[in-house]
């Protein structure tokens, strides 16, 4: 482990990628300011540009564009009451009033600070995890895969979403579209419509840029006219804002929301956006003065930053050792994997251990970057929030188009990215969750392949995936987890009936 470790250093403190990584953290964190652009479009819109490099300098500005997306959220939610990301919502609710306080500084302070605190502790947990769950996962054969596939999606539907019908709408729709295309094991051209270009079937790259930068873009520009121009008050930031006092006040408030993201980043698609909430909700619960919170102090910020930048570790930790995204930003770094021709999974450990280990000395040093330069170029990223939308979207409508054509010169992704895009759009107005269809058509793959490789091995027989203890523990957990949402919405639709007046 110890010279893996070594070996990542070396890669990544090199000029290229210690630039790379700088570029890609504040880029991230200008996205994650600005709402509107997220990290997901951020990693989307680059991913092309990471085809033109190596997988440890492409991976790298990745990393540098997730781990800086995510922080960067917390800036217009002080300063704007307005999270740039999901992943800052909470952070509205006691960074807003404490600037209105004239407690800004302070605010962003303890935001900056605590997000690099959650940041640098979950990839702790993912260096000392992933490796364990790894060796662990090498004993996994089709059965488990299948039924993992099935799990991840299951979960998905049933936590990430308010509606079990366009949960599974969604994700069925994303696994039919990952059919598309030469059948695996019998190799049979299936739904091309006579196209050669579908014979690969959809390409990850082109989907995700039309799924969730597209459509972001378009439904961004429906409030442009509408929009009012935001008026940002510079603050000054000395050190932290805080005292030591208060930094041991927090501690356990620290503690317990970094877990809480690190736990709930595991748990496949459900991400930083939910575990803020999460945490917040929890610190609130647990402290001595309930009704301070949403008044402007600083432990609603600490519990919503901690968390959510806690989960960017936790939600690596599925997708490294079992090749499934923890959330919608790691499905998008598991299509720059696929660019170089890289499987994330437990054989990853193996055949690709410097890498992996190059990623996680990428992630401490992007996690520094992300601390320092959020810390000195905050009126940087506060200028940025001032950008007329209707001079930024139109560049990056542009270089989503300039880049699925660059992926592969051909003017067929330039109308994938268009299609999808129409259908991410489709998605938002319906309130259809995006999520379960992208995780769909990644392990729509996987499932269908481990499936008939699991039926050839026990003779067409579907008993071995229930006889297998791996396998019959995930699909055990898998209906428990649909059979609890039905009964929760039951439970609540039985409440709402029983409050109405008769």
């Amino acid at each position: 482990m110890l010279s893996l470790f070594m070996q990542g250093i070396e890669t990544v403190f090199t000029l290229q990628i210690l630039g790379l990584l700088f570029f890609g953290t504040v880029v991230g964190i200008i996205f994650g300011a600005i709402p509107g652009l997220t990290a997901t479009m951020a990693v989307a819109l680059f991913l092309p540009i990471t085809y033109t490099l190596g997988a440890a300098a492409g991976i790298s500005l990745l990393v540098g564009l997730y781990i800086g997306g995510v922080s960067g959220g917390l800036i217009s939610a002080i300063l704007l009451k307005i999270p740039g990301t999901p992943a800052s919502v909470a952070t509205t609710f006691d960074g807003g009033p404490m600037m209105e306080k004239g407690e800004g500084a302070k605010a962003l302070g303890v935001g900056i600070f605590y997000s690099y605190v959650g940041t640098l502790l979950s990839i702790f947990a993912l260096i000392f995890i992933a490796p364990t769950l790894a060796k662990i996962a090498l004993a996994f054969g089709p059965h488990e895969y299948f039924s993992i596939a099935i799990f991840s999606l299951t979960l998905i539907i049933t936590l990430a979403t308010g509606s079990m019908v366009k949960g599974l709408f969604s994700g069925a729709l994303g696994f039919a579209f990952s059919t598309v295309g030469i059948a695996p094991v019998d190799a049979i051209p299936r739904f091309t419509l006579g196209l050669t270009e579908l014979n690969a079937g959809f390409d990850i790259l082109p989907v995700l840029i039309g799924l969730f930068a597209i459509s972001e873009i378009i439904k961004v520009a429906e409030d442009v006219k509408t929009e009012q121009q935001a008026t940002v008050t510079v603050v000054k930031l000395k050190g932290f804002g805080f005292s030591v006092k208060e930094f041991f006040e927090q501690g356990w408030n620290m503690i317990r929301s970094t877990l809480i993201g690190t736990g709930i980043g595991i748990l496949p698609g459900i991400g930083s956006g939910t575990s803020n909430i999460v945490a917040y909700m929890v610190a609130k619960k647990r402290s001595r003065h309930p009704e301070k919170f949403g008044t402007g102090i600083i432990d609603g910020i600490v519990a919503s930053e901690a968390a959510s930048c806690s989960a960017v570790g936790g939600a690596m930790i599925p997708l490294l050792t079992l090749g499934i995204p923890g959330d919608t930003v790691t499905a998008m770094l598991l299509g720059g994997f696929m660019i170089h021709g890289i499987q994330p999974g437990p054989l990853l450990f193996v055949s690709q251990g410097p890498l992996v280990y190059t990623i996680f000395v990428a992630m401490l040093v992007s996690s520094l970057m992300m601390l320092v330069c959020e810390l000195y170029g905050v009126r940087l990223f506060v200028k940025m929030l001032a950008i007329p939308k209707h001079i930024l979207l139109p560049i990056i409508l542009v270089l989503c188009f300039v880049g699925a054509f660059g992926l592969g010169n051909r003017i067929f992704d330039v109308g994938v990215i268009v299609f999808f895009g129409l259908l991410g759009y489709g998605f938002v107005k319906c309130k259809i969750p995006q999520t379960p269809f992208i995780i769909g058509l990644i392990l729509g793959p996987m499932a269908e392949t481990n499936l008939r490789r699991g039926l050839m091995l026990s003779d067409g027989n579907f008993s071995g995936f229930l006889t297998q203890p791996i396998s019959a523990t995930f699909l055990g957990i898998a209906a428990a987890s649909v059979a609890m949402h039905f009964y929760q919405t039951h439970r609540a639709r039985a409440a709402r009936k029983a409050m109405q007046p008769t």
